[in-house]
């Protein structure tokens, strides 16, 4: 019997030929990811554990990224990163993308932004790799054909001084995407429609492999959102296997080598599922659940405060973009917030054009509001001085990837997620608004 991608990672890190879903087996890591959030936890127990002058297993393979609370003037946050700081200096880690001047982010030559987002384009995600993360979404790595997945500061600990990491071998859930993906449909409807189908629990403890012609066709940052929001439906990881468009993406970023691995024709999986995205149409998940699905042409009665296009989600240069084909030439209704999630997003923003004019000029002349320091923000609400904080009971349409009460800030405020075609189209009637309104 042959073995699927997840599989197939799983087995070489474990210097075994073949493993089966269920197994519980010892993995060599190749890159552990933490940030301000959960970073201190984690160094805590490791120095708890291994003592206060243990060296960490391999100072090249740990990435530390401030990114969620940071713009704040809040002591506890800014203290996060200081110790962040202290252990990078202590340890020697090759990799700290550190902000010293939160005044002015542009100061700070190695801040970088939301971790996940940053791996990618810092070069961390490789085929065939094994990446752990202090953070849910670091599922979003598996787009580039790696196993990557989120952790506990306790595994996190044990791996700083081990490398090493106990795991069960996730079964596989594959979803085959046929079909030319409709213009205004874009991976964010996609992985709403499957969350909706599978409910939030749907794909627990398994890996939610992606395949097929409209995969295939995809960019990479489009199958980062599809990865990305794995989690959301309790999956353990997210993968779509490594093609031209994965190796393209990382010959600049990346000189290290990686080895790439595809499922066996004869692999099991735990489950198959075939969707012909033709027959589709654009999505929200509704107050207060990822799989609470609904049409958007459904929700044109919904009445809006707020927009917010941001987040690991939806907050790339390819999301803003998407977001500028509705919006210009056009009014925003509603305050409308734009988070990009890395420095290099921040700098498309000014620079990459669409039909003659650069992304921002085309928001600021819709009327969005300025766009923010690329940091989380107010994806996971964070202190009361969050950009784009939800401080009071309002409704908002967010591309962000979750919607529970309180997420972005108040717990009585409702938040609708959706694409950033869908957002867009928001912001500008103020409504829940379907975006073949606004696409020819």
């Amino acid at each position: 019997m042959g073995m699927t991608l997840t599989e197939k990672i799983l087995a070489r890190a474990a210097r075994r030929s073949v493993v089966e879903p269920g197994e519980n087996i010892w993995v060599d890591v190749d890159v552990l990811m933490t940030h301000d959030v959960c970073g201190p936890g984690t160094i805590g127990v490791f120095k708890r554990e291994f003592g206060d002058d243990a060296k960490v297993w391999d100072k090249e393979k740990i990435v530390l990224i401030p990114d969620h609370y940071i713009f704040t003037a809040d002591e506890r946050a800014n203290r996060n990163v200081d110790i962040l700081r202290d252990f990078a200096k202590e340890q020697e880690i090759k990799y700290f993308y550190d902000i010293t001047d939160r005044s002015n982010f542009k100061a700070n030559p190695d801040y970088k932004g939301v971790c996940h987002v940053a791996l990618a384009q810092e070069g961390h995600t490789r085929p065939g790799e094994v990446l752990f993360g202090t953070d849910s979404h670091t599922c979003n790595a598996g787009a580039f054909g790696q196993f990557a997945t989120g952790i506990g500061n306790t595994d996190a600990a044990f791996i700083m001084g081990t490398g090493k990491l106990l795991i069960k071998v996730p079964a596989t859930m594959r979803f085959v995407l046929d079909g030319e993906l409709p213009p205004y449909l874009l991976a964010k409807d996609l992985i709403l429609q499957i969350i909706g189908d599978i409910s939030v629990a749907g794909a627990n403890y398994r890996t939610m492999e992606f395949a097929g012609s409209t995969i295939a066709a995809m960019s990479m940052e489009e199958r980062m959102t599809l990865c990305n929001m794995a989690i959301e439906a309790g999956g353990k990881n997210g993968t779509v296997a490594a093609d031209e468009t994965t190796f393209a993406y990382l010959r600049d970023r990346t000189n290290k080598p990686f080895e790439a691995v595809y499922t066996d024709t004869d692999a099991k999986f735990y489950s198959q599922h075939h969707y012909d995205v033709t027959k589709l149409e654009p999505v929200v998940a509704k107050p207060h659940s990822p799989d609470n699905r609904a049409l958007a042409r459904e929700c044109s009665d919904v009445k809006i405060n707020r927009v917010y296009i941001g987040s690991c989600t939806g907050g790339k240069t390819s999301d803003f973009i998407n977001a500028a084909q509705i919006i210009k030439g056009h009014k925003v209704k509603v305050p409308t917030y734009l988070v990009p999630a890395t420095q290099k997003v921040y700098e498309d923003l000014f620079t990459q054009k669409y039909d003659g004019q650069t992304l921002s000029e085309i928001f600021l002349e819709a009327g969005c509001i300025e766009p923010a320091a690329p940091s989380c923000a107010a994806c996971l609400g964070g202190p009361k001085d969050t950009f784009g904080r939800l401080n009071e009971p309002e409704i908002c349409v967010s591309t962000t990837n979750r919607n529970f009460p309180g997420r972005m800030g108040n717990k009585e405020a409702q938040i609708y997620l959706a694409s950033p075609y869908t957002a867009a189209a928001s912001a500008l009637t103020g409504y829940v608004t379907d975006p073949r309104e606004f696409l020819s």
